[in-house]
């Protein structure tokens, strides 16, 4: 299949376009980072697995989409503040069947993404992988987990089932579901539990459950994620997603959250889509978030201080 991976140079896209790539897929990441860009064409994309085995993979890498052509499937990774003017940048690649997969963080990114080529180019997914970039070009893959794909509509479209039997002969475990509003929601409860309390406190995943105080914090962000979600049609197990999250804690030693990393790279981070996005949803239901609230003031407060010195700079 030939595969363009948007945000290419980043932990995610590398990741997941380097395992499309060994797989024999023609890919090219597309990235803005000259750098990037370079490392990846110059000397291979290199991915550190868990047990400290490395792979280097060769893989294509350009900031120019229109010198790719026209694609299968198209991966996008950007920050949702970047969505739409990746995806425009990326209309040299799209055919008449190219499909747009999303697996961003966050919600609405369908929506940004049909707003530019069509609904109807839009698959959703998310994953339980996680990537850190230590380098351009390098990515560490400290934790893993399945990644789920679903059409809007819910049906299990052919085009779906494709893209979900590439991602397996990849050695990406991947699941089609009739329900991914569903699971976009478990995963975003993943997201605004850790991402800002991660941030905040500088701390790596597996520390996040072995301090008391952190998870408390996680454990008010979720009730609130569980109370919202039910007054808008989802029902989400607060047990169950308790575990999940845990779990997934545990077994991501090393791992450190993107928001951390947008954090320490003095970038702008995605919390208006994650614990924003929660507080939005509460005051559409009626449903009080004060702890999401306070994870997305103190973000922004941050966010504000390092961005206001960087343009001083």
């Amino acid at each position: 299949m030939k595969i363009a991976i948007l945000g290419g140079g980043g932990a995610m896209g590398g990741l997941f376009g380097g395992y499309l790539a060994r797989a024999g897929n023609e890919v090219t990441l597309i990235d803005v980072s000259r750098i990037a860009i370079d490392a990846i064409n110059g000397g291979g994309l290199s991915i550190e697995e868990k047990d400290g085995s490395v792979a280097k993979i060769a893989v294509a890498s350009t900031d120019d989409p229109a010198r790719v052509g026209p694609v299968d499937l198209i991966v996008n990774f950007v920050k949702c503040y970047h969505t739409e003017a990746a995806i425009g940048s990326a209309l040299p690649m799209m055919g008449p069947q190219t499909a747009i997969l999303s697996l961003q963080n966050g919600w609405g990114n369908a929506d940004r993404i049909g707003a530019v080529a069509g609904t109807d180019r839009v698959i959703v997914g998310l994953t339980y992988h996680s990537g850190t970039l230590l380098g351009p070009g390098q990515v560490k893959h400290p934790g893993t987990g399945l990644t789920y794909l679903g059409e809007l509509s819910g049906a299990a479209t052919p085009r779906v089932e494709a893209v979900a039997a590439v991602f397996r002969a990849a050695g990406i475990e991947t699941a089609v579901t009739d329900r991914i509003l569903d699971e976009i929601w478990k995963k975003l409860a993943l997201n605004a539990c850790t991402l800002p309390t991660s941030a905040l406190l500088g701390f790596f995943a597996h520390e996040l459950v072995a301090f008391d105080g952190a998870k408390q914090a996680m454990a008010a962000i979720l009730h609130e994620v569980v109370d919202v979600a039910a007054a808008s049609g989802v029902a989400l197990d607060y047990d169950g997603r308790w575990a999940a999250i845990t779990g997934l804690l545990q077994k991501a030693v090393g791992g450190k959250a993107s928001m951390l990393q947008d954090v320490q790279a003095a970038r702008k981070t995605e919390i208006e889509v994650i614990n924003g996005a929660i507080v939005a949803a509460g005051k559409k239901a009626g449903v009080a978030t004060p702890v999401n609230q306070t994870m997305v003031s103190m973000i922004e407060a941050a966010q504000a201080r390092y961005l206001a010195a960087g343009r001083a700079a």
